[in-house]
């Protein structure tokens, strides 16, 4: 069994963004617990396009938030491969809106479901600007009973951070979760901010950035979340007797 866990970042890294100054030190703070070292690879979406295999030697992937990414038919795809593949996933901010949309072209087969943000004239925006902009604020979550981020975060409610203007089209909320898509988490207004996929083993996408917790010098649970089913992925260690058969 490796002492590393591979992970992959899907996005395009900018230094001056709070989240990408945030993320390695939550996956830093999230790993030490699990006595694992943790090897980040930044994965610009304009090389995501090529050979799938690459993908195979991460144990986790993350789409990060700094959309509009370079190129979104990248970020698709690798969000398209971890859904496929059971790789365990989390998408915050840029990386929801861009797991609805993979969900929704692929899964329910609407090819013309669009972001607003990149294509504002789309006949299906799936994701449509908030009626209040959620820049450098922080609000209210309050987790769906029974779901995977209420048993991560062990509570019904907590406060956590946006740097957003998109999130999902109350227009399509009815379709796209009616399916194994669910509603996770929503804010005080009954507003969608956290999702999970069920049947994989994780695939959790949430509006707010939970990552900021580590800026605080705080472990964010989400992102312990996401370690945990990355290390269930790894082979176990041999016990003494097998490996001195």
């Amino acid at each position: 069994m490796t002492n590393t866990l591979h992970i992959g970042l899907i996005g395009d890294h900018d230094p001056t963004i709070t989240a990408h100054q945030a993320i390695p030190l939550a996956l830093s703070r999230a790993a030490r617990p699990l006595g694992r070292c943790i090897a980040i690879e930044w994965l610009p979406t304009d090389t995501l396009l090529g050979d799938d295999r690459a993908f195979e030697r991460f144990d986790a992937l993350w789409c990060v938030p700094g959309s509009p990414y370079r190129s979104m038919a990248g970020a698709l795809n690798a969000i398209r491969f971890a859904r496929e593949r059971a790789v365990p996933f989390l998408g915050t901010c840029g990386g929801f809106q861009h797991a609805v949309v993979e969900y929704a072209r692929h899964v329910l087969g609407w090819a013309d479901a669009e972001h607003a943000e990149t294509a504002p004239d789309a006949a299906r925006p799936v994701i449509a600007p908030l009626s209040c902009s959620l820049v450098e604020v922080s609000g209210s979550i309050r987790f769906v009973r029974g779901s995977r981020l209420a048993a991560i975060y062990g509570c019904a409610e907590t406060t956590e951070g946006y740097h957003c203007r998109y999130g999902l089209n109350a227009e399509f909320r009815a379709a796209l979760t009616a399916g194994p898509l669910r509603v996770a988490a929503t804010d005080e207004a009954g507003d969608v901010r956290g999702l999970e996929l069920v049947g994989h083993p994780f695939f959790v996408a949430t509006l707010f950035q939970p990552e900021r917790a580590a800026l605080r010098g705080e472990a964010p649970p989400l992102v312990s979340a996401l370690l945990r089913a990355a290390l269930s992925r790894q082979p176990a260690p041999a016990s003494p007797l097998t490996a001195g058969a």
